[in-house]
């Protein structure tokens, strides 16, 4: 178990997360590489579940409202996010839309690494994929009946729903690797999302 594997496990004891929360800060950590395929389709389960549903956009919201070195919780979130509108519950594309303007911020999010690499650039061009599903409402439909049909194929062959997904997705841990409630309950300005580059935001800023 890596280091930030076990503070994660730490905290997640310590603030008694959900199974569901757990999930999503599993998938949208730190680490250095993308978010598993099998993982990912748990958590779109998961949302189909009203309960469930409630705590993985609440933790989803929140890694999103992230900042500085803890850029791969934002990229991350976006990548589980665009997951989720194909495969996951409805609901998500509802509760998107009606933030649109907390996810539509993030396209000046900001970053330069110590080497004096711009990861805040992976944010920029995942945000502006994740914008336009949003904003194409037959595109976004055309894209979850693929996913459906995929995942009823792969079920067909024996591989079951959960894991069928895994053709489908595998492609978004591949993408990475070349690069409680709603946000407004957060109180997060624009400012502070376009600023995130030099100065710690409202979220959390150094959870593993």
């Amino acid at each position: 178990m890596t280091t930030s594997a076990l503070r994660r496990q730490v905290k997640n004891i310590v603030h008694n997360y959900s199974e569901a929360e757990i999930k999503v800060r599993e998938a949208t950590s730190n680490d250095p590489w993308g978010p598993p395929s099998s993982l990912m389709s748990e958590i779109a389960d998961l949302t189909f579940n009203t309960v469930a549903f409630t705590e993985v956009m609440g933790m989803l919201w929140r890694r999103l409202n992230d900042s500085g070195k803890n850029w791969r919780h934002v990229y991350k979130a976006l990548t589980l996010l665009d997951y989720l509108l194909k495969t996951g519950s409805e609901r998500v594309a509802h509760q998107c839309r009606e933030n649109l303007y907390t996810i539509q911020t993030l396209k000046d999010f900001q970053y330069i690494d110590r080497d004096g690499k711009d990861q805040g650039v992976n944010v920029r061009e995942k945000v502006k994929q994740v914008m336009a599903l949003l904003k194409d409402e037959e595109r976004l439909r055309q894209e979850r009946t693929h996913a459906l049909k995929t995942k009823e194929r792969m079920a067909l062959e024996g591989i079951g729903i959960g894991s069928g997904q895994l053709g489908f997705s595998r492609r978004y841990g591949e993408d990475y690797s070349r690069s409680r409630g709603s946000p407004s309950s957060y109180n997060c300005p624009a400012s502070d999302v376009r600023g995130r580059g030099t100065a710690a935001a409202a979220g959390p800023s150094h959870e593993p």
